[in-house]
């Protein structure tokens, strides 16, 4: 049986007195979708920036297929951040290039190599997102959010990662082009086998596209289960979260 796909042991990270990460534990299998879910503040995006390598843990492990990453030599670093996707909140496209360049980023460093092929692949890749070849020459600012945010999920597809990053995916999204978002996230994960680690407050997206959700409080994962217990999990701060109720434990 082969290990995890990402494993966190005791991952603690301070900066200055606020303690971020406070011993953090978390497994995600081969193929396996996992959700990461708390509220702002609670040290998601800093378990994310650890686990790409951009913040260095204060203690604890952090490995990808077993390889340690804490620590890591450049060269080690380099061929763990290969085998990963990221979609960023905001799409992060660049204003300045077109949709194929863009799409196509991740492969060509931003050079401009084998033009014809990587328009290929750029729209290899859109169709897979539900996009066509009639964008490939526009600008991302002559698109909507929701088609920008899909631009953006080919990019993080196109150079076949083993492991997608997704950092609130359907932020700013209305319901029905989350739902196409989620819809989409779900297709990559079991049509591509990709793992896939998502941050969100989106609750609805979570009960779509998790297998297993875990809840990151005050710097620690207080709760993980399978996603038809998200709503009956037992646990105070995990119900009172998912409910969205003023009154309870998280103050």
């Amino acid at each position: 049986m082969p290990g995890p796909k990402i494993k966190l042991t005791e991952v603690v990270k301070a900066f200055g007195t606020n303690r971020v990460l406070d011993g953090v534990n978390l497994s995600v299998e081969p193929g396996e979708s996992v959700v990461i879910i708390g509220g702002s503040g609670t040290g998601k995006s800093v378990m994310l920036k650890c686990i790409l390598g951009l913040v260095q843990p204060d203690s604890g492990s952090i490995q990808i297929d077993g390889q340690e990453i804490v620590g890591a030599r450049a060269k080690d670093m380099a061929a763990a951040r290969a085998k990963f996707g990221m979609l960023f909140q905001s799409g992060a496209l660049f204003d300045s290039m077109p949709i194929w360049r863009n799409v196509t980023f991740g492969i060509t460093q931003g050079r401009n190599t084998h033009p014809a092929q990587m328009r290929k692949i750029a729209e290899e890749n859109l169709e897979r997102v539900g996009l066509d070849g009639k964008i490939l020459n526009l600008r991302p600012n002559e698109l909507s959010g929701g088609m920008q945010k899909r631009v953006a999920l080919a990019r993080a597809i196109a150079p076949r990662p083993e492991i997608i990053f997704f950092d609130e995916p359907t932020t700013g999204l209305d319901p029905i082009r989350a739902d196409v978002i989620n819809a989409l996230i779900i297709d990559l994960v079991e049509d591509l086998g990709v793992t896939a680690l998502t941050i969100t407050h989106d609750m609805a997206s979570a009960r779509k596209i998790a297998h297993r959700v875990a809840m990151l409080y005050q710097g620690r994962i207080i709760w993980h289960g399978p996603r038809d217990r998200l709503y009956d999990s037992g646990n105070p701060y995990v119900d009172q979260f998912v409910q969205g109720r003023a009154e309870g434990p998280i103050q």
